[in-house]
């Protein structure tokens, strides 16, 4: 991999140092994130390899598989640039219309997008699966705009657990902006709903696209501190029940949890369907799958077993701290 896929002379015109800058931060927080998750997992290491995109960029994979901890953990960084359909902005933007204005139908857009992605699924079914994404966009005409979180998926509910996932998350949001956490909690528990279930993929965290209301210096700020303590949100609860004894009923249960999130990554999410209409590289674009769910037919938890009250969780969101 060089030392940088941006280069000035590709993609639209536009913030070639914030490009380089955003690249380079998620790099660094690549490599420290998979080398903690190494370290706690004790049985496994990430391998990593390195891909081109034909139509310009590539990126670094970082996929851990069968180990003691993590079934499956991947860490992807992506750079590419080239033109898309404005179908493929819908997508990536929910302002598109105001991104596409003046433009002819049919007419491709320029584009430059740089991302980190990460889903782990852990084999106890008392530890939670999480995810995270942040990233930077450009398209023509100056605009710009960054958008990410960090959210968690577990297959039961543990208040305290919650209450450090979500207190994390809310101490970084108010050393940017005490405005940013409520907000962005509120758009991770629209975003993940799976609609054709009526509930949540899992116990929610921060979500937010778009943004680009302020100095892009701060917002680049915002996204390394979010970035950096990953780790400090979910590696705790994952070393407190790495260890749990659980049933193969518990397991069942896990498995269909993970049906779910096989749904609404397949179905809804963003960054899955954007990569499969600008031609990215697929075993990047559905690494976050897990290697093992589970259906059963018309499967109901027993009222006010702790299944249910996982479900009452995702159909009626609930505040951690």
């Amino acid at each position: 991999l060089p030392d940088s896929l941006v280069r000035e002379e590709d993609g639209p015109d536009g913030n070639f140092p914030m490009r380089r800058k955003m690249e380079q931060m998620l790099r660094e927080a690549q490599i420290k994130i998979t080398e903690e998750i190494a370290a706690i997992d004790g049985g496994a290491t990430f391998h990593e390899d390195s891909w081109a995109r034909e139509d310009g960029g590539g990126g670094r994979s970082r996929v851990l598989a069968d180990g003691k901890v993590w079934e499956k953990a991947g860490v992807n960084l992506s750079v590419v640039y080239g033109s898309m359909s404005q179908e493929a902005l819908k997508v990536a933007t929910e302002r598109a219309a105001e991104k596409v204005k003046g433009m002819e139908p049919g007419e491709k857009v320029p584009f430059f997008a740089c991302g980190l992605s990460c889903v782990m699924h852990p084999r106890n079914p008392f530890c939670p699966t999480m995810h995270f994404n942040y990233r930077y966009f450009e398209t023509d005409n100056g605009i710009w705009w960054f958008g990410g979180g960090t959210d968690i998926t577990p297959a039961y509910i543990n208040e305290e657990d919650m209450k450090h996932f979500h207190g994390t998350l809310k101490g970084v949001c108010d050393r940017h902006d005490p405005e940013y956490y409520p907000k962005f909690k509120a758009w991770a528990d629209r975003y993940f709903k799976i609609t054709h279930r009526d509930e949540t993929r899992g116990l929610g965290g921060i979500f937010f696209d778009d943004l680009d209301d302020r100095d892009p210096e701060e917002i680049f700020e915002f996204c390394k501190d979010c970035a950096n303590n990953v780790v400090s949100a979910y590696g705790p609860i994952v070393e407190k029940h790495k260890d749990d004894e659980f049933t193969q009923k518990q397991k069942e249960w896990q498995l269909m949890r993970r049906g779910r999130y096989v749904e609404f990554n397949l179905v809804y999410d963003r960054g899955t369907i954007f990569g499969l209409k600008t031609g990215g590289r697929i075993e990047s674009i559905l690494m976050s799958l897990p290697e093992t769910a589970r259906w059963e037919y018309d499967h109901q938890p027993a009222p006010g077993s702790p299944e249910a009250d996982f479900i009452d969780a995702c159909k009626n969101a609930r505040d951690w701290v």
